[in-house]
């Protein structure tokens, strides 16, 4: 698939909501797909809580075990912070400079604001973060899946008993679910999912949290040391902590779907307006969530903290609440899962719909279109799924998924488009800071990536 712009930089293969009243301005699929804007405040942030507050929660009581009690909520609001900058820079990337144009999803605003060259390059990387959300997501279902047969086990045949499953059938199971859900028409069909995950994030991660807290109290002390876990030498440690950082880096972003929920709502009040109120409620929210489970979590189990807090059997009782919160953990996932894939689903249906003969713009999508779409939607939900059944490591897998996409996605493009939409200088002192800010978290992520990938090799080594 190739990504085509025309002189304007606008894209001229993907989905494209325009504001142009002329109907030769938009793409063909975008008028087959119109419907009336209706968000809110309230549509944005069930959007982003369902986004954000995913997989990511359950191993950040393990980044935070690496980090130690100083380290590890510091980093933690760093991460926040830069989510809300990038989100703050996106909010002046969705509209044109003239004002005739808006950016429905990233790779649009990439395309129209900074052009070609940096769209092809933005585009192999947006597609990749879909897939490794998919990919992760899958296998963080699969693990919650099976946790809740362990529990029972556990329950009926004691703590010591040998209740050791896999998860290859869960993973199967979960790809057949996406394999239905993903029919859903597209990005605007799926506010009633949202809402439904982001009531779900927010009762697994209370529920991880109170646990944890009820674990602490029960212990009557607060484990943990201001170092972190101790290694058996620098290397290991070092490796550890890379490993966190890239964690911390899956747990946080939700900016490449940023332009494509700001894109659901009403004009009035101002799409800016809501998205930057949403963020910033919605960051405040998650990191509260973020510091409760990754804190009650270390505090209760200290240098023994596992890698997922509701699947790594910390806890055994009460079984049914553990065995709810990881119903909870899979029902949010199924729908972050479309969160991050319709997306996906409009780029590549936009293509399709590119082909069609010039000047034909159709209503009702052929019976040919309509079989693409389908064949498309299974057959990307079969590559998710045979991912994570080749690598089915839950904490190296979310590391190296985060420190991939985080620089390019949530730091590296968002300043760019900001610094071109507002004509900010090469040498003014904005432009020097946030290119210094750039270099900085380059230098994080490729650390974290390291990390990440020794400890994926390692997983598989002794596997």
């Amino acid at each position: 698939m190739t990504f085509e712009f025309d002189e304007d930089g606008q894209n001229s293969n993907l989905l494209s909501h325009s504001s142009s009243s002329s109907p030769t301005s938009s793409s063909s699929y975008a008028l087959m797909n119109h419907d009336h804007k209706t968000g809110t405040i309230w549509t944005a942030l069930s959007h982003i809580i369902t986004a954000v507050i995913g997989s990511g929660v359950l191993a950040l009581s393990w980044s935070m075990s690496q980090l130690g009690w100083i380290a590890g909520p510091l980093t933690m609001l760093a991460f926040a912070s830069v989510t809300l900058t990038s989100a703050f820079l996106l909010c002046h990337c969705y509209k044109s400079l003239d004002g005739l144009h808006t950016n429905a999803s990233y790779l649009e605003a990439v395309g129209r604001i900074l052009g070609k060259r940096s769209a092809l390059v933005c585009g192999v990387i947006v597609q990749i973060n879909f897939i490794k959300v998919g990919v992760v997501y899958t296998i963080t279902s699969s693990i919650s899946m099976r946790a809740i047969q362990m529990s029972n086990c556990y329950h009926k045949e004691g703590h010591e008993a040998a209740c050791d499953y896999g998860t290859t059938y869960y993973i199967l199971i979960f790809g057949m679910i996406q394999v239905i859900v993903s029919q859903i028409p597209d990005f605007r069909n799926i506010k009633w999912l949202s809402v439904i995950a982001a009531t779900m994030s927010f009762a697994y991660a209370t529920i991880g949290s109170a646990l944890g807290l009820a674990k602490v109290i029960e212990n009557r002390e607060i484990r943990g040391d201001i170092e972190g876990v101790p290694a058996s030498n620098t290397a290991d440690k070092v490796w550890s902590v890379a490993q966190a950082l890239g964690d911390l880096a899956f747990a946080f972003p939700f900016s490449v779907i940023f332009l494509n929920i700001m894109d659901t709502l009403k004009s009035s009040p101002p799409e800016k307006v809501i998205m930057k109120k949403a963020s910033i409620i919605a960051v405040c929210i998650t990191t509260f969530f973020y510091m409760s489970c990754g804190g009650f979590g270390y505090a209760a189990f200290g240098n023994s903290t596992p890698g997922n807090l509701l699947t790594g059997f910390g806890f055994y009782e009460p079984y049914w609440l553990i065995d709810f919160a990881n119903a909870c953990v899979v029902v949010h996932l199924i729908g972050g899962y479309q969160m991050f894939t319709q997306p996906l689903f409009a780029s590549v249906e936009g293509w399709f719909v590119s082909k069609l003969p010039r000047g034909e713009v159709k209503e009702t999508p052929s019976l040919g279109l309509f079989l693409a779409k389908l064949c498309f939607r299974i057959v990307y939900v079969g590559l998710t799924t045979s991912i994570a059944y080749v690598f089915p490591y839950f904490n190296q897998v979310v590391g190296l998924s985060g420190s991939i996409v985080f620089w390019p996605v949530v730091v590296y493009f968002p300043v760019e488009m900001y610094l071109v939409q507002k004509n900010i200088g090469p040498w003014t002192t904005k432009s020097l800071l946030l290119r210094l800010y750039c270099s900085l978290i380059f230098i994080a992520m490729v650390f974290a990536f390291l990390g990440s990938v020794q400890g994926l090799i390692a997983a598989k080594l002794s596997a």
